[in-house]
């Protein structure tokens, strides 16, 4: 019993002494740190409470120490904590968001109007396809710019959509978007509730690569809010579109392909996302302030064992691509990833 109650003795003065500044300590503070470091080690918590009570006469529901700390790690520190052990490895590529392959990925309304002008493509296109993203990013700086453990990164991010059952159109890619990033981010000190605080602001391109009339492409710069609890994570990220010269003909190259994205995949992104270690949960929620459209995103991961990840995806709405912007649809698809969120 004496070993334990020196070890907690011990434990408490060092968290006081390293987190709060004598000056800044409360009467009561002083007398419990006081009483630590000088009664002999065989003297209880309670006994030296007491004794500091009847000195100085306060009430006994005061806090022992009261330190004004960061608060714990949540599940993203901890991820991007592990990140800056490899992330200038010339042979290391550090994920961005999810990379996955998902084999077998359904559609209740495959948008084969798109694909009107495309000869056998809307007849032939297949409602079940396969899928896959590859994302990484890449950091600017080592030391802080701006805030301690700020970053400028830059990120891209790939998708597409394969056709791989279509027998009768040679199994083609029928589309793929690609969405390169400049983003600053930083954490923000602040810890209302017992939550971490982060803060980021960017400028993405996103583009399917594609000439009339599939071409489609848009411009935005965002900022994204994130607050963490534990195992928890939320995000709320508004952005502004960079608004391009209107068409005078269709099938002119320049211009906007398509003037009113924002009103079917919306005006912001709400993201929660709960890792318990062995099962990682998110979902996405996007939505048009104008028109109400948007869509809705779940994911769930779960383990397999080695590198892989057991990957399951359920989407409805607007804009699961760039092609499909417009078009409403409920997806379905089953596969592996390679890395979580958190």
């Amino acid at each position: 019993m004496k070993k334990w109650n020196w070890i907690i003795a011990s434990g408490v003065t060092a968290i006081a002494t390293v987190n709060v500044q004598a000056q800044e300590l409360s009467e009561r503070q002083l007398c419990l740190l006081d009483k630590l470091n000088t009664t002999k080690a065989d003297t209880t918590i309670a006994d030296i409470r007491s004794q500091c009570k009847q000195q100085l006469g306060s009430a006994d529901n005061e806090d022992i120490v009261q330190v004004d700390a960061v608060e714990k790690p949540g599940a993203l520190t901890n991820r991007l904590k592990s990140e800056q052990v490899t992330q200038f490895d010339p042979y290391v590529l550090t994920p961005h968001r999810r990379n996955y392959l998902l084999p077998v990925i359904t559609s209740n309304n495959i948008n084969s109007l798109q694909y009107a002008d495309v000869e056998g493509y809307q007849e032939n296109l297949e409602d079940y396809e396969a899928k896959f993203q590859v994302s990484f990013k890449i950091p600017f700086n080592k030391e802080s710019l701006l805030f301690e453990d700020d970053q400028l990164l830059f990120g891209l991010t790939i998708q597409s959509w394969w056709q791989v059952y279509s027998d009768d159109i040679s199994k083609p890619f029928r589309e793929t978007n690609y969405m390169p990033e400049l983003f600053y981010a930083t954490p923000t000190g602040w810890h209302p509730f017992g939550t971490n605080t982060g803060l980021a602001f960017g400028i993405e391109h996103l583009s399917n690569g594609r000439s009339q009339p599939l071409s489609r492409s848009w411009n935005r710069g965002y900022m994204q809010f994130v607050v963490e609890k534990g195992r928890f994570v939320f995000s709320l990220k508004p952005w502004l579109r960079f608004q391009e010269d209107e068409k005078t003909e269709p099938m002119e190259s320049s211009g906007d392909d398509n003037p009113n994205i924002t009103d079917y995949v919306g005006d912001y992104e709400f993201t929660t996302a709960y890792n318990d270690g062995d099962f990682e949960y998110i979902l996405k929620l996007r939505h048009a302030i104008d028109t109400g459209r948007g869509s809705a995103e779940l994911n769930w991961t779960f383990p397999l064992g080695g590198k892989f990840i057991g990957y399951t995806s359920i989407f409805t709405g607007y804009g699961e691509s760039l092609v499909d912007y417009n078009h409403k649809q409920t997806r379905f698809g089953i596969g592996i990833a390679l890395n979580n969120i958190l």
